[in-house]
């Protein structure tokens, strides 16, 4: 009985010596394959681009800060609300949406005047409003800082169609990169620029700071006042660079 128990079990590991074999060797025969694979090379072209686009800004993002300061919370807190009341109403007034204005930041807290050597309160609460219409940019301003504004804390330009100047700067910047891989087959027999690859993205858009012209009124012949010019929007500048590679045909 032993004998024939011992006869079968040599047969047993014999069979999984042929089957481990053959496993081994699918397995190498497999990892040469995708080595092939990967030694295989397309003939291809890679080359960048570039979609550039200037807009006229027609909008403006503008953050504004009220602040006071005093020896008790409340009479701090009260002046402050005060002006803030008054701001709101006169945006309010200007015809601006309630949807296109918020309050930012509202802070009250005890500072240390290192100076006078006491505590005092601080009050203070931000502002942001969304000016669908630049050419109310001047009396706003203006009428903001007499209603107790203490700071305009920054002015961003926008273009109420930038999503739209995105996509055309980017179309832009495919249609160039296109063109300069067809300029460089040109010059080679035989071959032609074929699908893309990869796509690589690298776009950006500058937003002008405001420049603040020198406020001066200029007498005409008649004796009339030309408008005061106190803001230069500049330009918003889109840009979209792209790299793309191409398979050579």
């Amino acid at each position: 009985m032993s004998f024939i128990f011992g006869t079968i079990l040599e047969k047993y590991k014999l069979l999984n010596k042929k089957i481990m074999k053959k496993l081994v060797m699918i397995l190498l025969f497999s990892a040469g394959m995708i080595q092939a694979q990967e030694v295989k090379t397309v003939p291809q072209i890679s080359v960048s681009g570039e979609g550039k686009i200037k807009v006229t800004p027609d909008e403006a993002l503008i953050t504004v800060a009220v602040e006071n300061t005093g020896k008790e919370s409340a009479e701090v807190k009260k002046k402050n609300d005060e002006i803030v009341d008054k701001v709101l109403k006169l945006i309010k007034q200007r015809g601006i949406p309630t949807s296109d204005y918020q309050t930012q930041r509202v802070n009250l807290y005890k500072n240390y005047d290192y100076n006078a050597k006491k505590y005092n309160y601080v009050a203070n609460q931000t502002i942001s409003i969304h000016l669908k219409d630049l050419t109310k940019y001047d009396k706003l301003m203006m009428d903001l800082v007499d209603s107790g504004i203490n700071s305009i804390q920054g002015v961003e330009f926008k273009s109420s169609k930038i999503k739209e100047f995105e996509r055309d700067a980017r179309k832009k910047a495919m249609v160039d990169a296109k063109q300069k891989a067809e300029d460089y087959v040109s010059v080679l027999a035989g071959q032609k620029v074929g699908k893309a690859l990869v796509i690589s993205d690298n776009s950006y858009t500058n937003y002008p700071r405001p420049v603040y012209a020198e406020m001066k009124t200029m007498a005409m012949a008649d004796g009339s006042a030309m408008p005061k010019e106190t803001l230069a929007i500049g330009e918003i500048e889109i840009i979209s660079n792209v790299s793309v590679s191409f398979v050579l045909e």
